[in-house]
């Protein structure tokens, strides 16, 4: 395990087959699509007449890292089961298409960086989000060449530890290391059995982690690419 910034030799990432690839969440890690949502979302709400009052920024961000059904219990309390689920899949359609046309706001240096890395490392993106979200991520921000596959539960109905597994089954990855920035991805990289690192300038509080990042280029130093 590496700690406090600094990688053990056993874990060391390099380039000569230790650390072959990485993994991201998307929300919190690549980009911040808070602003695009809530007008979609709002949006739709208005339309089908079921908030008592607009959602915030606040709002979405202590659902990030969530799985969808875990945050529509989480906004909707009040609805009951069936209304709640018609509430989210309308929010849930308007939402991809506004992320299709706006985007969200990527972190600074989010593509440099992943050219660089891409260089020497395989990417994949895991995150807890619904069918075609990651794919609107794609769309607008012109980043999938950078991707060699990607997962989510919209797609499986897995856990996100699962989804971590099955990436690294389905491409036969030996040493891969996840990013994420909540909870829930410390949880799913230890479920999975792989290194997690901590996107400390993303949405979520973890309780450990083998190395944080305070900004999203330090993957660079990290990877030793410099």
């Amino acid at each position: 395990m590496f700690k406090a910034g600094i990688f053990t030799e056993r874990n060391q990432p390099d380039r000569d087959g230790k650390h072959d690839s990485i993994i991201f969440d998307l929300d919190g890690t690549l980009w911040d699509p808070i602003d695009t949502v809530l007008q979609a979302w709002n949006s739709s709400l208005k339309e089908h007449d079921q908030s008592k009052s607009e959602l915030t920024r606040t709002d979405f961000e202590g659902t990030m890292g969530l799985q969808i059904d875990e945050i529509s219990e989480q906004l909707f309390p009040y609805l009951n089961e069936d209304v709640r689920g018609q509430v989210m899949t309308a929010c849930m359609q308007k939402e991809q298409r506004f992320l299709k046309k706006m985007g969200g706001t990527l972190f600074p240096h989010v593509e440099d960086t992943l050219q660089t890395l891409s260089e020497d490392y395989k990417l994949y993106i895991v995150s807890n989000c619904q069918d075609g979200y990651i794919e609107s991520f794609y769309e607008y921000h012109q980043l999938e060449k950078y991707f060699l596959d990607y997962e989510n539960p919209g797609r499986t109905g897995l856990s996100k530890g699962e989804n971590i597994n099955l990436i690294i089954e389905r491409n036969q990855l030996s040493h891969p290391t996840y990013i994420g920035d909540t909870q829930g991805d410390l949880n799913a990289s230890r479920y999975a059995g792989i290194p997690f690192i901590y996107a400390a300038y993303g949405f979520g509080q973890v309780d450990d982690y083998d190395y944080r990042l305070r900004r999203f280029d330090d993957l660079i130093h990290i990877f030793n690419k410099v």
